[in-house]
């Protein structure tokens, strides 16, 4: 009866049932604390234990075995408490539970969510016996962390790697920002006969979308479409993110349009996609058919209206969706609603006004909106309000050459010369250089980065023999209509 009001969540009706018992055996007990710890009930796990500790003395005592361990560890590691963590694995020992593999990939689950990694290890390097759940939970534990060359050393020494395994990692270096890496070990765990689940294609295509891997993005699609996982509304999410970032937003649209259901997240993601590429009245169209649907926007939502009203130059729309937000919705703008309404200020002209919604901010404004605001100072040429946003500027980031860059170019269009001079003797005494930007190019469903004169890669002098073939070829066709425009004119 316990473990049927466990299915049910009816854990109160279970504590009556498990109280009328006069003597319960510890297969009782393991029931109740198994139905409290699947309810999130962890402080009623415990003292289920604690009452299961007083049974062990006496005529008939009752110690608890290898069913009662996990589910007391994992509570432990519900309310994310280390010490009685520790006190549990104590008497793990006292009751010879020691060489179970259940019980010790629940102290090692402990331990990774306690962030006591040291401990996990030890539990890890002690065990008899390993499982997939054993590695899975420690190389989880590291990913966490960020901490994704400990979790990659632990990943290649696993013989038997599992999906959970690969996806663990593809999604730890996309979580860092390690594109390049994920895109890496999703194609090694289809080489070695792994199938993506709809987990591992969510935690991949932030990548895709970040490197603009657009034909690696379309093979998910077809895959997903394939495999029947578009309809699941979190992959279609992903893969409308993936198109929007990739400048392929009508593909997203079109994805978009074909869902059955679309969530919060779905509507934002299209919305956002749509002013970043410039299409601000259909994105605020768009927002206009989410509220009939009835779905609640959130601050992702605001974000992208704001922006799409700042492309567009909508002054009037743009504040009044602003003050929507708390009014409407009881939704606080932040720092990002904030620096989109500034860049719209800035760019409708109104930088005293810009200028003024900073200094009522709440919270502190970021290098971001400084940056918009010198840059919007520079296109209508106000140099006062721009000398205050670069002094901010070289508190925030006093390392960025492109702030320095910018003012030194408003002055050079006001003809203000001395000022250009102060600027690039400030650079130079501050020995700064500009970071070179970089360009990317997906060949073969493979994402390669370079730089302007960058010999690094190895098939670097391939790529500077073709680049010599096309210089001469290109100067022979200017020969050849040289030499047709002088028989022409002769």
């Amino acid at each position: 009866m316990v473990d049927v009001c466990n299915h049910h969540a009816e854990t109160e009706y279970a504590n009556l049932l498990f109280k009328r018992v006069a003597d319960p055996n510890a297969f009782l007990y393991n029931a109740m604390i198994r139905a409290y710890k699947h309810n999130k009930v962890y402080v009623l796990a415990i003292t289920v234990y604690k009452q299961m500790l007083g049974h062990s003395h006496g005529e008939n005592p009752i110690f608890p075995d290898k069913f009662t361990f996990p589910f007391v560890v994992k509570s432990c590691a519900g309310l994310m408490c280390y010490d009685l963590g520790k006190q549990v694995h104590g008497h793990v020992f006292k009751f010879g539970q020691k060489s179970n593999t259940v019980v010790e990939n629940s102290l090692v689950e402990m331990y990774v969510k306690c962030d006591s990694l040291d401990d996990a290890h030890k539990v890890f390097e002690e065990m008899t016996e390993r499982d997939a759940v054993s590695w899975n939970t420690l190389i989880s534990g590291h990913v966490r962390l960020g901490q994704m060359r400990r979790a990659r050393a632990i990943f290649e020494e696993m013989q038997d790697k599992t999906i959970f395994s690969w996806t663990a990692i593809v999604s730890g270096y996309a979580r860092i920002g390690c594109y390049a890496d994920a895109l890496e070990f999703f194609r090694r765990m289809q080489m070695v006969g792994i199938e993506p689940d709809e987990i591992s294609l969510v935690s991949v295509l932030p990548a895709c979308a970040q490197l603009g891997a657009l034909e690696l993005g379309k093979w998910i699609h077809f895959y997903a479409d394939k495999a029947g996982f578009l309809r699941n509304i979190c992959v279609c999410n992903a893969l409308i993110e993936m198109y929007a970032k990739c400048g392929s937003i009508d593909e997203g649209r079109r994805l978009f349009d074909q869902m059955n259901e679309r969530d919060v997240i779905s509507w934002s993601t299209m919305i956002v996609g749509l002013a970043n590429h410039g299409r601000a009245h259909e994105a605020i169209e768009l927002f206009q058919e989410m509220q009939k649907a009835k779905i609640e926007p959130n601050i992702i939502t605001f974000v992208g209206l704001l922006s799409a009203c700042a492309h567009a130059g909508l002054l009037n729309e743009g504040l009044r969706y602003f003050e929507s937000m708390k009014r409407d919705y009881n939704i606080e703008p932040g720092v990002e609603h904030y620096g989109c309404l500034v860049n719209l200020l800035g760019l409708s002209g109104r930088l005293d006004q810009a200028l003024e919604l900073i200094k009522k901010m709440p919270m502190k404004p970021d290098s971001a909106i400084w940056g918009s605001l010198l840059s919007s100072c520079r296109s209508h040429s106000n140099l006062e309000i721009a000398v205050i946003a670069m002094e901010h500027l070289l508190e925030l980031e006093p390392a960025d050459t492109g702030n320095y860059v910018l003012l030194s170019n408003l002055y050079a269009d006001l003809g203000k010369w001395d000022g250009v001079s102060r600027m690039r003797k400030l650079m130079r005494s501050k020995s700064m250089k500009k970071t070179p930007g970089c360009s990317s190019i997906e060949v073969d469903n493979m994402v390669q980065e370079f730089a302007s004169g960058d010999d690094s890669k190895p098939f670097s002098k391939a790529i500077y023999r073709v680049l010599k073939l096309l210089v001469m070829h290109q100067r022979r066709m200017d020969d050849d209509i040289i030499e047709i425009m002088v028989h022409d004119i002769s």
